[in-house]
Order: C-alpha cells, then structure tokens, then sequence
C-alpha cells in the first residue's frame, strides 16, 4: 500500500483498514471514504445538523468523512457516521433517537458499504 504521510497512527492504520475492506468487499465507498481521509484534515467535509437535517430522511445511515458540528436543529432520527463530532451535535442527534457509529463498526456493519450515504 501507499505511504500515508499522516502523523496520527490511528489515522493512517483506519485509511489502511478502509482500503483493505474496499478490495476484499468490493466496496468503493471505503475507498472513497481512504482518500477523503488522506487529505489534510483542513479539507474534510464540516458540517452542521442544521444544514443536514433537510436533507436527510428518517432511517437513513449518513456518513460524514470529517466532523459533524451542533449548529442548528436536528429532529432525525438517523445513523451518523464520522471521523468527529461536537458535543452538541452528539447531543441533538442522540435527543432526536438518532445514534452514532465510528467507521470500525460500520465497516462490520455494513462491509459493501450498501445504504450508507455520503455528505460533505
């Protein structure tokens, strides 16, 4: 595999992980998610609950290739999954029946990466 230039190690062994399941599974949305997430972290996806509420539906898994932040209002109940998130956002999410997921999990969760859904 190709050098990642990244000084977190976690960091460089998840973009790893990414592609390794992107090849074994034949799931282009890790490999898509690595290279988002080889990039300086300046340019990952920010975004707000407030903008992503209208956007969403209920019973959607929304990934978010860097952090989720708390500005807005946010009634979905929906599954995120990002690299961050504020306490805020964690806040409104989980208060909306909504929940969290780190990609390890979604990775087992969904190894083809079906009904997962990129924004930002």
């Amino acid at each position: 595999m190709k050098n990642i230039r990244k000084s977190d190690q976690n960091l460089v062994d998840l973009i790893q992980e990414l592609k390794r399941q992107a090849h074994k599974n034949n799931a282009r949305i890790w490999k898509d998610v690595a290279q988002r997430l080889e990039k300086p972290s300046s340019s990952w996806a920010k975004i707000n609950v407030g903008k992503l509420s209208p956007l969403i539906e209920n019973g959607e898994v929304i990934l978010i290739p860097g952090k989720l932040l708390g500005m807005g209002k946010f009634d979905k109940k929906v599954t995120i999954i990002s690299m961050k998130s504020s306490k805020s956002a964690v806040e409104k999410v989980n208060k909306s029946g909504g929940k969290f997921m780190d990609l390890d999990e979604a990775m087992s969760k969904y190894p083809k990466g079906s009904k997962i859904r990129i924004m930002g």
